[in-house]
């Protein structure tokens, strides 16, 4: 069966659909990332990762930069032959000059930190 964190999750999921604070989907493919991040995170076990994972995945959105996945932060510093972790304001500073197409970068940091854990060569 499910945890009692996950039916406690899957009752104010259900519970915000019904009231609204869930958009529908027609509703949200209009609305603003960030505004898609708001609404979602309200939802008890949603935190901004996992709606940055819908916006890159489900939704196909491309201007987004998820800065404190880890994957992301170790994928920019192979890309960028740094000896320590960058912090993830840095990598959203840096990350500011590849608007509009962030997800783009997000899916090369992703490899690179993939190639380095499989051991291959990333650069």
């Amino acid at each position: 069966g499910f945890s009692h964190a996950k039916v406690s999750a899957l009752r104010d999921l259900a519970a915000k659909t019904l009231d609204g604070t869930v958009p529908t989907t027609r509703t949200i493919m209009q609305c603003e990332d960030e505004a898609i991040v708001q609404r979602l995170t309200e939802v008890w076990g949603i935190g901004r990762w996992t709606v940055e994972m819908l916006l890159i995945f489900q939704l196909g959105r491309p201007d987004v930069l998820p800065i404190n996945d880890f994957g992301i932060r170790n994928g920019f510093r192979i890309a960028y032959r740094r000896r320590s972790m960058p912090t993830p304001k840095h990598v959203s500073r840096y990350g500011e000059r590849w608007r509009p197409y962030r997800t783009v970068a997000s899916w090369y940091l992703w490899r690179a930190a993939d190639r380095e854990k499989q051991g291959m060569t990333v650069l």
